[in-house]
């Protein structure tokens, strides 16, 4: 009787150089966002995982001088989202989305539409906030659970 075969663990994604990612922050004020940004290297790989450092599209250094540049840890990088072509007419009354504001992503929930436009209120928990932005500056929300978009 031969051995059973050994399961085979499901591989984390792991990012290269190049990769365009986005990375959330769970510093005061920053919960709930997605920053675009691109893999400039690989750290360090060990048991708690890797260490990226990262060049941010929209985010500058302190003095402007180019593109922030900063170190983050492997759970809080992500792929970018694919896009969602909204086919109806635009979002739903409570739709989670994401709205794009301070040069980044940020995650709300849809409160309302300004009749006769295309601009929709987002409502932001953690900052209990309402805000309009046009139907550009949103996106469907998605989740990246156990490497799948959800």
């Amino acid at each position: 009787m031969s051995s059973p075969l050994p399961l085979k663990k499901k591989k984390k994604k792991v990012f290269t150089k190049g990769d365009k990612v986005e990375t959330c922050s769970q510093d005061d004020g920053f919960q709930g966002s997605y920053f675009e940004a691109e893999i400039i290297s690989n750290l360090i790989k060990n048991k708690t995982g890797n260490l990226y450092v990262v060049q941010y599209k929209n985010l500058l250094e302190d003095d402007e001088s180019g593109p922030l540049i900063g170190t983050v840890y492997e759970k809080e990088v992500r792929p970018l989202p694919p896009k969602i072509t909204n086919t109806c007419d635009g979002f739903a009354l409570y739709e989670k989305v994401d709205a794009f504001d301070k040069d980044g992503w940020w995650e709300g929930i849809i409160s309302g539409k300004i009749a006769d436009s295309d601009y929709y209120y987002v409502y932001f928990d953690y900052f209990v906030e309402e805000t309009a932005y046009p139907i550009s500056s949103l996106r469907v929300h998605q989740d990246w659970v156990g490497g799948k978009w959800v």
